[in-house]
């Protein structure tokens, strides 16, 4: 079974209106709030872009080249949802996510798209030649996906780490970091891999709390933001430089 399927199916089963991800970037003051049910539906359009368009079957590799931000989790929860392996190079990749400013970072792939990383998940203006702008791509897609074909749990699903392993470390690491399901933990975790996107993603999702990203954070003393923000958002567990 996929990860998605494995982590997320229960979050939506039990409260889907419940917050999810609140995601703050502190470089240009946005903020975005997303249900589970709101994550669900951006990481089923992602699933049904990628087997409608491109075919994706379990254990084909895509590439991720994201920093942290909800519509990141979206991507690679939809990327597992349909069996797809992440991987951080671009090269030899059925599809390449990348920033709108960097979409270079996706040559080598079959398929480029340019990310946003908008608050609002807004599209990207003005891109040319091949790549593809995933908030257009993916928007017109259904909000529910079912699978075409079984995800066997011993799918490569990150690296080198099957879809059974991945599950069984972001529980281990859940348990290890006290996340549990009436937290909110705040992270200003970068979401390399494979370390970020399991303590700051996928452990969150273990433990069915709940989580406020930070991004964009200035350089120097940010004491007073994050007072701020723990109170504002009342977090309960932290990780990255905010603990």
């Amino acid at each position: 079974m996929s990860v998605t399927a494995t982590l997320l199916s229960p979050l939506l089963a039990n409260g889907s209106a419940r917050p999810l991800v609140t995601h703050y970037d502190e470089a240009t003051g946005g903020r975005v709030e997303l249900s589970r049910a709101t994550l669900g539906n951006w990481a089923a359009k992602t699933a049904n872009w990628l087997t409608e368009e491109l075919d994706i079957e379990p254990g084909m590799p895509v590439a991720v080249r994201l920093p942290a931000h909800w519509q990141t989790a979206g991507i690679l929860l939809g990327a597992w949802w349909c069996g797809a392996r992440i991987t951080d190079s671009a090269s030899g990749a059925e599809a390449a996510f990348v920033p709108g400013q960097r979409i270079s970072e996706g040559e080598g792939a079959r398929t480029v798209l340019a990310v946003g990383l908008d608050a609002l998940g807004g599209s990207m203006p003005g891109l040319g030649g091949e790549v593809l702008d995933f908030a257009s791509e993916v928007r017109v897609r259904g909000d529910e996906f079912t699978p075409l074909l079984p995800v066997p749990g011993d799918t490569p699903a990150l690296l080198e780490s099957t879809m059974d392993e991945l599950v069984k470390t972001a529980r281990q690491r859940a348990t290890t970091l006290g996340i549990g399901g009436q937290d909110r933990v705040l992270s200003t975790l970068e979401w390399t891999m494979p370390e970020g996107v399991l303590d700051g993603l996928l452990a969150v999702l273990a433990g069915g709390a709940s989580l406020v990203q930070l991004t964009g954070l200035p350089e120097g003393d940010n004491t007073e933001l994050l007072d701020k923000r723990r109170s504002d958002e009342k977090t309960t567990v932290e990780l990255g430089t905010a603990g």
